[in-house]
């Protein structure tokens, strides 16, 4: 069923889906934002108890509703020095890049300079660690700084919208480094940190605090932009969203952390978690 699913998803228009799906969400109109949000609420069993706007239907939009925002204490961040989930979701894969090659699933894996789309910037995480996490339909859709940085680059890279989804990730080959997605690059106390956020079907429209919304439109160019104006994003300040679900991956530089042991494939996390150990933040590079 995994195989038949992955198969429909490689055949479907993407881009034209996500396109009407992305105008939808963003109808204002009562009666309308009001049945979507109603048939999603039940689709989806949404717990609306963190949110900072409890009433559901009190958003102006569906879309509003999905990138709701939370109470201020509800997502606590971990202390000491370590590096923290910068999103509600489920851990897809985690551990250490193998020279250039990333772990997707059983029996595939994706390349390193692909994912980041330049093979310079892609040469400091080569050895190092990462983290893959899938937000689903029902999580909170804001991204969240898994430590201070201060931004250097950002890369939108067009691509496909396969889903992000298991079935999709066991049977996909390369499909992170497919899909559309946004690669943001930090100075850190570690050393460089990639916050990459991963597009998928219905989930065209990614946006950050210092750019509004990367896409659409998509294009069918690479776009780097180079910041040098000191954007310094504090741990667990938000830096970016999904307007509908997909999937973050977090790269840092060869031995700059140490994950948690007990962190596995298909455990849930939230954000402001810790993943690493503490003594991991304690390697500061000069």
């Amino acid at each position: 069923m995994q195989r038949l699913l992955a198969a429909l998803f490689t055949i479907l228009p993407h881009h034209f889906i996500s396109r009407v799906v992305f105008h939808l969400t963003r109808v204002e109109k009562p009666w309308f934002k009001n049945l979507l949000i109603r048939n999603y609420l039940r689709l989806f069993d949404i717990d609306m108890r963190d949110a900072l706007e409890p009433n559901p239907f009190a958003y102006p939009s569906m879309n509003a509703f999905f990138t709701r925002a939370l109470k201020a204490d509800a997502r606590p961040l971990a202390e000491g020095n370590v590096l923290v989930s910068p999103v509600d979701g489920t851990i897809s894969q985690l551990g250490d890049i193998q020279g250039d090659q990333i772990f997707q699933a059983k029996g595939i894996d994706y390349s390193l300079e692909r994912l980041v789309g330049d093979a310079t910037l892609a040469q400091p995480f080569r050895e190092g660690g990462f983290a893959t996490i899938y937000l689903s339909p029902r999580d909170y859709h804001r991204i969240h700084m898994p430590l201070d940085g201060t931004l250097t680059d950002m890369i939108h890279i067009p691509g496909r919208l396969f889903s992000v989804a298991p079935f999709s990730v066991n049977h996909i080959g390369n499909l992170f480094a497919r899909n559309e997605r946004v690669v943001c690059l930090f100075d850190t106390a570690i050393g460089r940190l990639a916050v990459i956020l991963v597009g998928a079907i219905n989930v065209a429209a990614i946006e950050t605090t210092w750019a509004g919304l990367v896409t659409p439109p998509p294009g069918k160019t690479v776009r780097h932009t180079r910041y040098d104006n000191n954007i310094l994003l504090r741990r667990g300040m938000e830096m970016g969203r999904f307007n509908m679900g997909s999937t973050v991956i977090l790269l840092t530089e060869k031995e700059a952390i140490q994950w948690l042991p007990e962190l596995t494939a298909g455990q849930t996390v939230r954000l402001g978690q810790a993943l690493t150990q503490n003594q991991g933040l304690l390697l500061t590079r000069q």
